[in-house]
């Protein structure tokens, strides 16, 4: 089969004839259609610092897509051939404090699909059907493929209570949009998403956000002025992993605020620890999905009307993949979908 392969330890991906993944028990065998690009096979591919420390090459990387079942592995009774699914990346141990609690997004021997084993970037994946999501109602297979980042999104959104609340979002990159726009669906007063790209707070504008401020040119108290906010926000949702933004957050925060933080920063840095503890902020850390209400929550959104379909950007074909991460890298667009159909 075709599968795009980090298959040396450099900068770059192989488009490579490799064998299909075995099938064990438990497993199911999945024909991709769509897959999806995320910042980790940005990371990857440029062979970064932390691309160095965490691939073994070869590897076959990617983790977001949409398929179709066309084997079932011993012992599996509750997928069925032919069904369309999308699939939970995070494998964990089963056997943890966490796990046995029903806590499985907290599992600490957590293995991510296409950085600890071969994911999806490619024309079959294997994978447990515990780890499996099965669509049964409609979605877009473009919408179906990012269902793993969108998951990133609803945990981080739906964190805290959002009716009536006045929600800022900084960071928007993919991730980031969806979030606002759960935000948005789910009954935020005003939803603020900063950035600054243009063409990003362009898309946030398509999503409903109430305001797109790029603070490269203005403040987020000059935001909270031109809405009428008279003691900052309620809920901050922190996308981008950068220094400025979480401190320029915090400082735009109301008393007994809350934060949750999925953007990943590049190292350690300081916060105002005295505004966090005077004005008794919440802060919480996001890390994939929780298995499988988060994928649940998902399901319902969708069938509610949200409409993630401006935040999908761009799409090619397998083989243009080159053509696909650069338009991913350029950090002007959101979601990059490629085609495995062809």
């Amino acid at each position: 089969m075709k599968a795009l392969v980090k298959e040396k330890a450099e900068p770059g991906l192989w488009l490579r004839d490799v064998p299909e993944p075995a099938v064990g028990a438990g497993d199911v065998l999945i024909k991709v259609a769509r897959t999806g690009i995320c910042g980790t096979d940005l990371h990857i591919r440029a062979w970064d610092g932390w691309a160095s420390r965490s691939i073994t090459a070869p590897l076959v990387v990617g983790h977001e897509f949409v398929g179709e079942v066309v084997e079932l592995g011993a012992g599996v009774t509750d997928v069925a051939i032919g069904d369309r699914v999308s699939g939970e990346g995070h494998l964990v141990c089963g056997k943890c404090r966490n796990c046995l609690a029903g806590r499985r997004h907290l599992c600490r021997a957590t293995v991510g699909l296409g950085v600890g084993r071969d994911g999806a970037f490619a024309e079959y994946v294997a994978l447990p059907a515990s780890n499996v999501w099965v669509h049964r109602v409609p979605v877009d297979l473009d919408v179906a493929a990012i269902f793993d980042p969108f998951g990133n999104a609803v945990h981080t959104a739906l964190s805290f209570p959002l009716v009536g609340e006045d929600v800022l979002v900084t960071g928007a990159g993919p991730i980031g949009l969806m979030a606002a726009a759960v935000a948005r669906h789910a009954g935020a007063r005003n939803v603020v998403v900063t950035d600054v790209s243009e063409e990003r707070l362009d898309l946030a504008r398509k999503i409903g956000a109430s305001l797109a401020l790029n603070v490269s040119e203005r403040q987020i108290v000059d935001g909270q002025r031109e809405l009428g906010l008279r003691e900052g926000f309620d809920v901050g949702l922190e996308m981008s992993g950068r220094p400025e933004a979480l401190r320029d957050m915090i400082a735009n925060m109301t008393h007994g605020g809350k934060i949750a933080m999925l953007g990943l920063p590049a190292e350690e840095f300081p916060v105002d620890w005295v505004r966090i503890v005077t004005s008794m902020i919440t802060l919480k850390g996001i890390y994939g999905r929780e298995m499988f209400e988060t994928w649940y929550a998902m399901s319902v959104l969708l069938e509610g009307g949200l409409d993630l379909a401006p935040v999908i950007t761009g799409r090619y074909d397998h083989r243009d993949h080159e053509a696909a991460f650069a338009d991913a890298a350029s950090g002007r667009g959101g979601k990059v979908i490629l085609d495995w159909t062809s």
